[in-house]
């Protein structure tokens, strides 16, 4: 869509959330959490083309770990239980990839991975408050903040083309120590004071 993020070019611009950039560091996350993780599950909308490259960097960031990746497939709110219904007895966490479909679906994708006590990973804090155990990502309020900015310096005659698409500078880990409650895990003191934010 761009030429470069400095120089963009044509009539786009904007603000990237580095949610594939991100992969790596909340899959150690979930290791820091989760010393003996050896299986992960990933569900990805396969109908949307940003999750899919999302499901394709967690399994080549978890296989540099040593971790196997299950990736649940869906691509209709009606497939989210039995994509569940396919998971190995060994896994042991669930990496959940933002898109519209998830998002829509995320009390439901998250009260499954509760039941099948899995502990979940989030690129986006709004999940997490919908019984998601941790996010990772972008602070998306301050995103939002700054792109009012762009929206004011176009609206007065500056081109998309000039504006470099911007990279977040704020970064936020989200736990809820609810879902860790239900999920019978004993989250560490160290790990709680990294946190940005701990939702009880």
């Amino acid at each position: 869509m761009v030429a470069s993020l400095a120089k963009p070019g044509g009539n786009v611009t904007g603000f990237s959330a580095q949610t594939i950039d991100l992969v790596g560091k909340r899959i150690e996350i979930l290791r820091e959490l989760l010393p003996d993780l050896r299986q992960l599950a990933v569900i990805a909308d396969a109908g949307y083309f940003a999750s899919v490259l999302e499901k394709d960097e967690v399994q080549s960031s978890a296989r540099k770990l040593g971790i196997e990746v299950v990736p649940l497939a869906i691509r209709r709110a009606e497939d989210i239980a039995p994509a569940f219904e396919t998971l190995k007895s060994g896994t042991q966490a669930l990496y959940v990839c933002p898109g519209a479909l998830v998002n829509a679906n995320r009390s439901r994708i998250n009260t499954l991975a509760l039941g099948a006590r899995l502990p979940t990973m989030h690129g986006v804090r709004d999940l997490v408050g919908a019984g998601g155990l941790l996010s990772y990502g972008a602070n998306n309020t301050h995103l939002f903040g700054r792109s009012a900015e762009y929206v004011d310096k176009i609206l007065k005659g500056a081109k998309p083309a000039d504006l470099p698409v911007e990279q977040p500078t704020k970064f936020e880990l989200v736990i809820d120590l609810t879902t860790a409650k239900a999920l019978r895990l004993a989250i560490p003191e160290p790990f709680l004071l990294r946190a940005d934010e701990v939702i009880e």
